[in-house]
């Protein structure tokens, strides 16, 4: 795999993930395309976070790499294959379904294609937002996942 996160960076984060008492960890890719637009998924409604729209992104499986899962769950996603990890840009925090204290790390990644193809068990749709525009604020997504995509531009 090209490109891996810096070996620093992941013992910083997993030692902060202990610190912390995360109790699950969830990658998420910030794919940008075109004029600045970010791919975003809209997931299934009377589900876990009902139509909210948020990253590509999904839970690192048991001794699964940070890296390893970030290329995983986009291409269980979206059907694209990751090139490069270009960044780590930060996390956010929430409550899990089941209440565990879920933190999601958020890395700025490049793709191999714009052929984006929706896991239909996982998600309605796919949309390309420029998160300047106004389209981006009215969508159901969270305010975490808006901070840390405006952080990257």
């Amino acid at each position: 795999m090209p490109n891996k996160i810096k070996p620093g960076l992941v013992e910083e984060l997993n030692r902060k993930l202990k610190e912390d008492g995360i109790q699950k960890v969830v990658v998420g890719g910030i794919v940008f395309s075109g004029e600045k637009e970010v791919l975003l998924l809209e997931r299934l409604p009377n589900e876990f976070k009902d139509s909210l729209v948020e990253l590509p992104s999904g839970t690192i499986e048991t001794g699964e790499s940070i890296e390893d899962a970030l290329h995983r769950e986009v291409k269980e996603e979206t059907g694209l294959e990751v090139l490069d990890i270009i960044k780590y840009v930060g996390y956010f925090d929430y409550l899990s379904s089941s209440g565990k204290k879920v933190r999601q790390l958020n890395f700025v990644i490049s793709v191999n294609s714009d052929d984006v193809k929706v896991n239909p068990t996982e998600h309605v749709r796919f949309l390309r937002v420029n998160p300047n525009n106004q389209e981006f604020q009215l969508l159901n997504i969270s305010n975490e996942t808006k901070e840390v995509i405006l952080n990257c531009l």
